[in-house]
């Protein structure tokens, strides 16, 4: 079976171009990750890629993760998927002993602590969200490749600390950085990248080891990124990338679509290929995706699969306050859940600070939740001791059955029958531990517990994260990439969706590519939703003019002030 077998025409188009440059522009639900891997596999079984001369690189340690586990499935070992930091990081450890005659400096552990010793120096008592932004702005000027002395023409200022103030901070913080031998997470790609221009042997070697690129949400490079990227590549052009300028939602991280935008001027012999047909979403919820982004530049016009019914209009509800929204909301998922699993329902806002009313509606209701961008599924303590028991259970031998002995073990770990009430840490252990009894019920038959836990730990490497029953609630930023059958976005208000601070063209068309990512979760049913006050009343608030942008001939309205029904505490 061809590694080409399972791709539509495009797809296979895509899939089937061996050598660069190549351009993938991919839409949301479109199918860009299987389009990544099977091109890899494709080449791999043609002969043409050496698995080993390969690299993948994404932006995500969990995407770099999940591109390893789908190619093994493919029978595809060895292809390095890293992100650009762990790439470098790798070259870095390992060239320079050899250039330097020293051991490579450590990295830094915690950015706004060093910060905070260096304001000291200075006499300056910036509080820790402060500290958090300036650590912000150092990371943007070294992916945009500006000096300190560049940064200064800016005149930016960070609370109360002015300009000159900050660049006098900026240069204690690398003071004290290059004195404890350290270097950052951006130094680590500077680091590399000036590696590789001033040490030919080093460049040498690694052209050599690697011959064949794939990068992942292209439109997301930095400045930096880029310039990395083409020093690995040289003047060689088999290089593949694959994004949509629809979902650049990292600008102000340094990220710039134009690299994406202009690779066909860049690469005059370059192939394009779109990749227009959702596979993910209903022709209901596409029309709302191509509403608001028509006419944007670099946007795709995505189109249903055959296979997509038509589905419910998505509706949009104006509700009184921020509470009530939750409680409206809360209502909504408890009526859908009569029907779905929880996992099959995600909440999305644009701030973390919309999610406390929310989830304390759900709560209210017995209704689960996890909170993306929270702690890792195998870094939980609870699934680590789990781990931990399961592979000493694994070796005394037992004629118990497979499934009844993990559920002995997470039993002896103090896993009931019986879930705790909704909300807080008891709920979120139990929950764990019923992710990993799930996953040995699901088991094949015939596996042994020694096969469960060594799976595990793969699983573990690769942050592929078992599916836990409970409601996401997720900013737009951190459901990127993820999907749902149901999702509801909340906050689709002027000073939420666009935010308040977005106040140039180029800050609301962010904005509104942020709505664009949280619309295009959905596969099944949308809800928008949004409050004409804040919880305590005193904010009056009007609907996002994203709404307006749809327009009523893809939005159902459900009129009214949405107050009915809904629970006060």
């Amino acid at each position: 079976m061809s590694a080409l077998d399972a791709l539509d025409e495009q797809q296979r188009r895509a899939a089937s171009i061996l050598r660069g440059p190549v351009a993938v522009l991919a839409g949301a639900g479109a199918g860009k990750t299987r389009v990544i891997t099977h091109r890899i596999a494709h080449g791999v079984d043609t002969g043409a890629y050496t698995p080993q001369r390969v690299m993948a690189l994404t932006f995500t340690a969990k995407a770099a993760g999940e591109l390893r586990g789908r190619l093994r499935a493919l029978g595809v070992e060895g292809v390095q998927a890293k992100t650009f930091h762990a790439a470098a990081l790798a070259q870095l450890n390992f060239f320079w002993p050899t250039v330097t005659g020293d051991v490579a400096p450590t990295i830094v552990d915690n950015k706004v602590r060093l910060l905070a010793h260096a304001a000291d120096e200075l006499r300056l008592r910036p509080d820790k969200a402060t500290l958090r932004d300036i650590a912000a702005q150092i990371e943007w000027r070294k992916v945009t490749m500006r000096s300190i002395e560049q940064y200064a023409t800016l005149q930016r200022s960070v609370g109360s600390i002015r300009p000159s103030a900050l660049v006098d901070l900026m240069r204690a913080y690398e003071k004290l950085k290059d004195s404890r031998r350290q270097l950052d997470f951006e130094d680590v790609l500077l680091a590399c990248a000036g590696m590789l221009e001033a040490e030919p042997q080093v460049t040498r070697a690694v052209r050599e080891q690697y011959r064949h690129f794939t990068v992942d949400e292209y439109q997301d490079v930095s400045p930096l990124q880029n310039r990395l990227l083409e020093l690995w590549l040289g003047d060689r052009r088999d290089i593949c990338v694959v994004g949509d300028a629809s979902q650049t939602i990292y600008s102000f991280t340094g990220a710039e679509a134009r690299f994406l935008l202009d690779f066909e001027r860049r690469y005059a012999d370059a192939t394009v290929v779109r990749l227009e047909r959702n596979y993910r979403s209903t022709p209901a919820i596409v029309d709302v995706a191509n509403a608001l982004m028509r006419g944007r530049p670099g946007a795709l016009r995505l189109e249903a699969s055959a296979a997509a019914t038509s589905g419910e209009m998505p509706v949009v509800t104006g509700y009184h306050d921020e509470h009530f929204e939750a409680e409206g909301v809360a209502d909504a998922i408890a009526r859908q859940l009569e029907s779905v699993p929880p996992s099959d329902i995600a909440v999305l806002y644009r701030s973390h600070a919309q999610s406390a009313e929310i989830q304390d509606a759900l709560a209210r209701r017995g209704i689960p939740t996890t909170v993306l961008g929270g702690r890792r599924f195998f870094d939980m303590p609870e699934v680590r001791q789990a781990l931990l028991a399961l592979r000493g259970a694994s070796v005394a031998p037992t004629d118990q059955g497979f499934a009844d002995l993990v559920r002995d073990v997470l039993r002896s770990l103090g896993h009931a029958e019986e879930p705790p009430a909704a909300g807080g840490a008891l709920r979120d252990a139990w929950e764990a531990r019923a992710a990993i009894l799930r996953l040995a019920e699901e088991a094949p038959p015939g596996t042994t517990l020694r096969a469960f836990t060594e799976g595990l730990l793969a699983r573990a490497k690769d942050q592929h994260e078992p599916t836990l029953q409970t409601v996401t609630l997720s900013t737009l930023h951190a459901a990127k990439g993820l999907e749902w059958p149901h999702v509801h976005l909340l906050g689709l208000a002027e000073g939420l969706l666009p935010i308040s601070y977005a106040t140039s063209l180029d800050g609301v068309d962010e904005e509104r590519r942020l709505a664009y990512v949280g619309i295009t979760r959905a596969g099944r049913s949308l809800s928008l939703s949004w409050p004409r006050a804040s919880a305590s009343g005193r904010l009056q608030r009007e609907p996002s003019r994203f709404l307006a942008e749809i327009g009523t001939g893809t939005l159902r309205g459900a009129g009214g002030s949405a107050t009915a029904g809904a629970r006060r505490r």
